[in-house]
């Protein structure tokens, strides 16, 4: 019997989120749909430009174990925060969701990393990140139990870009491997995938990850190809297992020579797109640690990620697991 059905490991960040016109972005020289890494002096620059704004615990990975927590699963995570108020904030949001998180704070310097969200009239969100404490995350920081006692061990691929995290979580592979478990991925963004291809692809290749999330143009930037069944195919070759969602059209599962397309849920309004991929995740990895079929794997992780994007933030805010019971999936 395992401890934990999903660990996440990812960089801790407080989402910042505000409305903004699309002319913002291009005065401010922000690439639009993306994730931008950004320095402590355009954090506070960017923040002092922002309207009314809303905060909330985020981080890709951290949405993901608190989506997962949300369905009545057991959620551990790991991620570094720093000894300040928006560590503090960090610290209480993930664990009032029901998550493990007992990643030991370091002091004040660098502080708790941020995001400033600035989502357009569509509905699209641009994010401006500043990595702060996550670059500090490293082997030290794993609770070697915690992976041994996890079904599934899920990392995200912005963690590629704070080099000590990449020891981290090799080493949570080689635990969770030795132990029977499972190892899954998130893309993250294409921009990521363009950093970080190669290395990517051998980790799918060689076995060290098992699982793969990926969207439609993530899965294009890691092939560079615009062929999308090119894509496709390519992933299910060098992966066991890959979800790639397609927005408003949905997602497909990969597995081997088996491909299960699953619709979108209807929504009643677009709210935010935030956060609408780590919801995905959750969703599919509640079902696949309960030993779900692909379909319903599929089906739980568009209904989690159609419920968090007619909200503004990327946690859910009602049960994923009441929502999943009224529709009919668990």
């Amino acid at each position: 019997m395992s401890k934990f059905d999903v660990l996440t490991i990812g960089n801790a960040i407080v989402d910042i989120l505000a409305r903004c016109e699309d002319n913002f972005l291009t005065e401010n020289g922000i690439i639009k749909s993306a994730m931008n890494l950004i320095d402590a002096e355009r954090a506070e620059r960017l923040y002092s430009l922002m309207g009314p704004a809303h905060e909330a615990s985020g981080g890709s990975a951290g949405n993901t174990a608190a989506g997962v927590a949300s369905f009545g699963a057991r959620a551990a995570y790991f991620g570094k925060v720093a000894e300040d108020e928006l560590g503090k904030i960090f610290r209480h949001d993930i664990r009032a969701q029901g998550v493990h998180f007992e990643t030991k704070p370091q002091g004040k310097f660098p502080p708790t990393a941020r995001s400033m969200i600035f989502v357009t009239p569509d509905s699209e969100r641009s994010m401006n990140t500043y990595l702060g404490a996550c670059v500090d995350l490293g082997p030290e920081d794993i609770e070697p139990d915690v992976v041994a006692e996890a079904k599934v061990t899920y990392f995200e691929g912005y963690l590629w870009d704070p080099p000590r995290a990449k020891e981290a979580i090799r080493e949570c592979a080689r635990i969770a491997h030795e132990n029977g478990r499972e190892v899954s991925m998130t893309l993250s963004d294409s921009f990521c995938v363009d950093r970080y291809r190669d290395e990517f692809l051998d980790l799918m290749r060689s076995g060290t990850v098992d699982i793969v999330f990926a969207n439609k143009q993530e899965a294009l930037a890691l092939y560079e190809t615009d062929d999308f069944e090119l894509a496709l195919s390519s992933i299910a070759k060098d992966c066991k297992l890959a979800a790639v969602t397609m927005s408003e059209e949905g997602a497909i599962i990969l597995r081997g020579q088996e491909r299960v397309k699953v619709d979108a849920i209807a929504i009643e309004r677009l709210v935010d797109t935030t956060g609408a991929g780590d919801l995905f995740a959750s969703g599919f990895l509640f079902g696949y640690t309960a030993g779900r079929s692909l379909e319903d794997c599929g089906k739980l992780g568009c209904l989690a990620a159609g419920i968090v994007i007619q909200q503004l933030g990327p946690r859910p805010m009602l049960s994923l697991k009441d929502a999943g019971i009224e529709a009919g999936l668990i």
